[in-house]
């Protein structure tokens, strides 16, 4: 499974975390820094990402049109990119699962 994260995550997540999640992208690595939410979630969708967000936008945009792709929201605020990479990697299972769900839209991680 492949990541997108959002611009407000770290570019460095995309490699501590590439042992779980190979693939991942950062929206500035792929030039899309200042591209509306709408132009992330094409691009998520059209290279079957799983946008990671800190953003309710992107958590509302995914009950409305459903996946793909479907969106990790993190609800824990602004926090260390250690603290995100550790968030996620506890949660690596939790995250699996939800890719495989086929009914699940948005997970939430606190």
């Amino acid at each position: 499974m492949k990541l997108l994260f959002d611009q407000n995550l770290s570019f460095k997540l995309c490699q501590a975390l590439a042992d779980l999640f190979p693939g991942s992208s950062q929206v500035r690595l792929l030039g899309l820094a200042e591209a509306d939410d709408g132009a992330l979630w094409q691009h998520a969708k059209a290279n079957a990402f799983v946008l990671v967000t800190q953003d309710s936008d992107f958590a509302d945009r995914a009950v409305l049109y459903g996946p793909p792709p479907k969106v990790i929201w993190l609800r824990c605020g602004n926090q260390p990119t250690h603290t995100i990479e550790e968030l996620l990697r506890d949660h690596a299972q939790a995250i699996a699962a939800f890719e495989q769900d086929t009914t699940a839209n948005c997970l939430e991680i606190l």
